[in-house]
């Protein structure tokens, strides 16, 4: 077992080297920072989305601003699309697909910026989410894995993070997750940063 569990820990250090490696990811994420950044600054919101551990991370991204992440700070407007209400009752009326796209509609504003969390960017949800937030005028996130799948061409910033199985991608997703919400703190507020 400890074999195995020696292997889990190199094969994630080699996933995050391997995004390391690619100075263009580097500006991928300084982009999604950038925006989410723009958002807050002009009174937008962030809206984040997934499907199971990637729900996970949508939340804990959302919570990390609503909330707060290192030290005291105003809270600032984010939501993960993960009501199971609201899932349940669109899932019923109009199909699973529809789940974020219609909270989008809802809830979506031109400025706003819409996160997707996908391992494989082919969930049909987060596509019509991604449509739904592209025709308000939002801009578009995807932290995605693989080749990014049909969710691709719809992100304005597509960040695809290098890994075979889904839990390496999470692990990634995770990590630029936290250090986008430092850097923009570090903006936002240089103060806790001194």
């Amino acid at each position: 077992m400890q074999e195995s569990i020696r292997h889990s820990f190199l094969e994630a250090q080699e996933c995050l080297a391997a995004f390391i490696e690619d100075e263009k990811q580097f500006s991928k994420v300084e982009s999604f920072a950038t925006s989410l950044y723009d958002t807050f600054q002009y009174n937008g919101k962030a809206i984040s989305c997934g499907n199971g551990g990637s729900m996970s991370d949508a939340m804990h991204f959302a919570e990390e601003w609503s909330g707060r992440y290192r030290d005291e700070r105003p809270p600032l407007p984010a939501i993960a699309l993960s009501d199971p209400g609201h899932m349940s009752c669109v899932a019923n009326d109009y199909g699973y697909a529809e789940v974020f796209a219609r909270q989008i509609q809802a809830l979506g504003q031109p400025g706003d910026l819409l996160l997707t969390l996908s391992t494989s960017g082919n969930s049909q949800n987060l596509i019509r989410a991604a449509e739904e937030a592209k025709n308000k005028g939002m801009t578009v996130v995807g932290l995605l894995g693989k080749s990014g799948g049909k969710l691709l061409p719809l992100c304005d910033i597509p960040i695809i993070v290098p890994g075979k199985t889904s839990d390496r991608i999470q692990e990634l997703h995770i990590k630029i997750i936290h250090i986008v919400i430092e850097a923009v703190e570090r903006k936002l507020y240089p103060h806790l940063y001194q």
